[in-house]
């Protein structure tokens, strides 16, 4: 899981080295190359999966899509976490071509305490008041965080606005998109329907990639743009997202999210060493509040989520 924090923090030093790429192109080939990628290791992936008896399929699954990508064309819930990782895929790349790693980083982090709210409108969830304080307080460290922000942009004229809202707004659809995922997820698997997140990750490149390449033309990325985005695809993407589905079936929910956060943590600091976006005071003081009310709200829960069931991510037998 430490493999895949960093792995996923690699996206903004490397958009910080790209030379021609226009917005929606570093989207489309960055989704493109996932979707390849993904589109290569899944059988082979699932083919293991069966030598080692994790995956029992049933006799009705005779489709190539559901046999080979686990794509169950059915289900409403693939096609909606699909939607949502598109979503993702699509919005985080834009994010951080308007605005700062440190602010996109920032705002995704507080992706579980959207997922808690909107489990509690739409499924009825309770939420425990430690989780009511937890939103709150990130609430005010993101406000402290782009308050400081906009005062010193109306002092200082010459520091435009607009590219700050744009960006941040953009990357809340990251968190918020998130939130819905894991709620559809969570929900169909409760009433017993089979939803293999890896396959919806490739759904999700799919639809990313098919939707912005017309808004990617004309194409203006140099030949090293392309490298840099392949690697995105592959090393920051695809190969992190089947990392994580294997050790949710090992870690509990408190583990991977705390270990998850360690991707703000080196995404801030990568873009610090290697693309010299030092990150202002405001948003370290801000972001601190965020990840510390995030790492609380999980550590306090730990005892209360012991006996809670993981999500399935393929059929198994019990360990």
């Amino acid at each position: 899981m430490l493999a895949v924090t960093l792995m996923w923090s690699i996206a903004g030093v490397v958009s910080r080295q790209l030379e021609s790429a226009a917005r929606f192109e570093i989207t489309f080939w960055r989704s493109a190359f996932t979707a390849l990628s993904l589109f290569v290791m899944l059988p082979v992936w699932r083919h293991f999966d069966r030598q080692m008896g994790l995956l029992i399929e049933e006799e009705s699954e005779t489709g190539w899509l559901q046999r080979h990508w686990g794509v169950h064309a059915k289900s409403k819930a693939l096609w909606i976490s699909g939607a949502c990782w598109s979503v993702m895929f699509t919005a985080f790349m834009l994010a951080l071509t308007f605005t700062s790693v440190a602010n996109v980083l920032v705002i995704m982090s507080v992706g579980p305490l959207f997922t808690a709210l909107v489990a509690r409108v739409f499924i009825g969830q309770r939420l425990a008041l430690r989780t009511w304080l937890a939103i709150v307080v990130a609430g005010l460290g993101i406000l402290h965080m782009y308050g400081s922000q906009f005062l010193e942009a109306i002092s200082e004229p010459g520091i435009g606005t607009s590219s700050l809202v744009i960006g941040s707004l953009i990357a809340l659809c990251v968190p918020m998109a998130a939130a819905v995922n894991w709620t559809v997820v969570q929900r169909g698997q409760t009433h017993g329907e089979k939803i293999d997140l890896v396959p919806s990750v490739l759904l999700g490149a799919v639809i990313s990639t098919l939707v912005t390449l017309p808004l990617a033309l004309p194409f203006a990325a140099t030949g090293m743009d392309i490298a840099w985005l392949a690697l995105l695809g592959l090393v920051q993407l695809a190969i992190p997202c089947a990392l994580c589905v294997v050790c949710a079936r090992v870690l509990k929910a408190p583990e991977v999210s705390l270990l998850a956060l360690l991707e703000v943590i080196f995404g801030i600091l990568l873009a610090w060493l290697w693309a010299h976006e030092a990150p202002g005071s405001e948003v370290l003081l801000g972001g601190s509040v965020v990840i510390a009310a995030l790492v609380v709200n999980e550590l306090l829960g730990w005892r209360s989520r012991t006996g809670s069931p993981r999500i399935q991510t393929v059929n198994k037998h019990p360990q």
